[in-house]
């Protein structure tokens, strides 16, 4: 299916391209979330009418996520877990994990955006993961899990 791009997608185009995806990633996710159209004569031509503002748009969510990464920029989440005497926890820390300590300091981050490159966090002691609040905007943060015994 041919879809035309209304945002920038990771690893598929930026805004305004017009780009070959399979049916079901069109019709279950691009479309439904607003990140694409079928790319008709008459989508493509409202496309190019409202290019400008969507541009705009565009422009603003990507400021607001740089404004978000220079607040995140640097900092430690402190998470408290359960964990055993040999620093192993009973469970793991998870993205919602980290989205919920994030909300907790007055930053919103949907659980999406935590990428956790090695998984989740399984033993006490600093951790690096990634936050990601948009494609161009990426940042490190450290997670300091503290155990609690159990």
């Amino acid at each position: 299916m041919q879809v035309i791009l209304l945002e920038k997608v990771v690893n598929l185009g930026k805004l305004g391209d017009v780009v070959r995806v399979k049916d079901g990633f069109a019709r279950n996710f691009l479309i439904p979330q607003g990140m694409a159209r079928r790319a008709t004569d008459a989508a493509i031509a409202e496309f190019e009418a409202r290019r400008a503002e969507l541009e705009k748009v565009q422009a603003e969510k990507l400021a607001a996520a740089q404004a978000l990464g220079q607040k995140m920029s640097g900092l430690v989440l402190e998470i408290t877990q359960k964990a055993g005497v040999d620093g192993r926890l009973f469970g793991s820390v998870t993205n919602f994990d980290v989205a919920e300590a994030l909300k907790s300091k007055g930053l919103e981050v949907a659980k999406a955006c935590v990428r956790m490159p090695n998984g989740p966090l399984k033993t006490v002691g600093d951790h690096s993961i990634q936050i990601a609040p948009h494609t161009d905007v990426v940042v490190d943060v450290s997670v300091r899990v503290i155990g609690e015994a159990a």
